[in-house]
Order: structure tokens, then sequence, then C-alpha cells
């Protein structure tokens, strides 16, 4: 007979996260609740939560990272990363980020998946830049303004990544697509599933592009009904319809 008992551990995660506690109390009480429901005793549970953060070690290089990151913070990098954006003539938050796009893209293509990233990139340069060259372009920024751009930024780096590391062959979404394959019979290389994820790339780039380009105009739009201009005629100048 099967034994459901241990499934309470995920009632506990969703519990936890329903009531904003700890997350990493949260899953650790899970893990271990998961484990004595399903016949481990205690001491095992702890042991192969050992073996675990030992085979997978190299995760703790994070713990690292994240000190020198803040250190960078507090010592202006997201200030150094505005003024030197401000020194271009011609950025606009949608180039930017169509540059970061490209850069995340080849990047995870070939494998480099960790030299970019939400709290390593994304919130340090990238989205400081991004309300730069907006401020730059628009003036002061309202605060919707502003979340609206680090939305963007943070979702340009989702994009660019998800896209973009398929076409890496050696990563474990493409084994997984590989191995399950084979189950129903079709035998093909991790090689020739990642030479097909290019065109979905491709596309992902001219789409997230096209939606960044939007960005800059709905940028303008706000500004100038900021500064009071009538809609019709903020319109009659960017040659729209009214």
């Amino acid at each position: 007979m099967i034994n459901y008992w241990p499934l309470l551990g995920i009632a506990l995660v969703v519990a936890g996260f329903a009531l904003r506690l700890n997350p990493m109390l949260v899953v650790t009480a899970a893990a271990i609740v998961t484990g004595l429901l399903g016949g481990m005793d205690f001491v095992e549970v702890i042991s192969t939560f050992g073996k675990a953060f030992n085979d997978n070690r190299i995760i703790a290089i994070v713990w690292i990272v994240l000190p020198v990151i803040g250190l960078l913070e507090r010592h202006g990098l997201q200030q150094r990363a505005a003024t030197l954006i401000r020194g271009f003539k011609n950025a606009t938050t949608g180039r930017l980020l169509i540059l970061y796009l490209l850069y995340r893209q080849i990047t995870a293509a070939i494998g480099l998946h960790s030299t970019a990233g939400h709290p390593q990139t994304v919130r340090p340069l990238v989205a400081p830049m991004a309300l730069a060259a907006a401020e730059k372009q628009h003036g002061t920024l309202d605060e919707e303004t502003g979340e609206t751009v680090k939305a963007y930024s943070a979702a340009t780096d989702n994009v660019g990544l998800f896209f973009g590391e398929d076409i890496f062959f050696a990563i474990g979404s493409i084994v997984l697509i590989q191995q399950t394959l084979v189950t129903y019979g079709y035998n093909l290389a991790p090689l020739e599933l990642a030479l097909w994820a290019i065109p979905t790339a491709i596309f992902a780039f001219f789409i997230h592009g096209s939606r960044l380009l939007l960005l800059d105009r709905s940028l303008s739009v706000r500004a100038d009904r900021s500064r009071g201009a009538p809609l019709d005629a903020v319109r009659t100048e960017r040659g729209e319809t009214p």
C-alpha cells in the first residue's frame, strides 16, 4: 500500500508560504517532516541533508558573491552605473535593454549562465542604468513608471536566459527533453535539439526587442502627459493618428 503521509511536507510548504514565514525555515522543516514520515529517523534525515550539501557545495559560492555585490553597492556601484549611462547622448531605456538582451542570450547560448542574473547584474547595474536612461530622456520618473522600468529590466534577463540557454546542448533541460523523446522512440542527439532552439531564441529576441522599443514610446507619452501636453498633440507630434 502506498504511503501518502510524506506528502504532508508539501502542505507544510504551502501553508508556510501562505503565512509568509521564513522560506528557508519552512523548506527545512518540511524536508525534515517528509523524511520522518517516510520512515527515516532524525539522524538519517540530518545525514541526508549533509550529504546533499556536500555533493552540491559549489552552490555555496553564491554566499561569497553576494557580500561582494553588497559592498560594491554600498560604495556607489548603482550611482556610478547611472552616471555612466547619462554620458551617452542617444541612450534610451529600450536600446540599453535590447543590448543586454543580446548579451544575455549569447552568453547563455555558450553556457555562461552565471555571468549575469538578477542579483549580480540586474539589481546593481542594469536596472539603475535603465532608470538613468529614462530620467535622462524624460526627466524625473514617478514611482509607477520607475517600477515599470525595473520590471522590464528583470523581464529582459528572464527572456534572454530562458530562450538562450537551450541553445547550449550540455544543459539539464536539453538532456531532459532528449530522454523524454527517447521514451517515445525519438532518439535525437542533444546537439540536434539545441540547434532547433536557435529559431525560437531569434523570435524571442525580436518579439521582446519590439516590446522594449514600445516601452520607449510609452515612457515618452507618460512624460508628455505629466508635463500637461494634450494627448492629441502628443500623438500628432509622434506621427500617430489622433
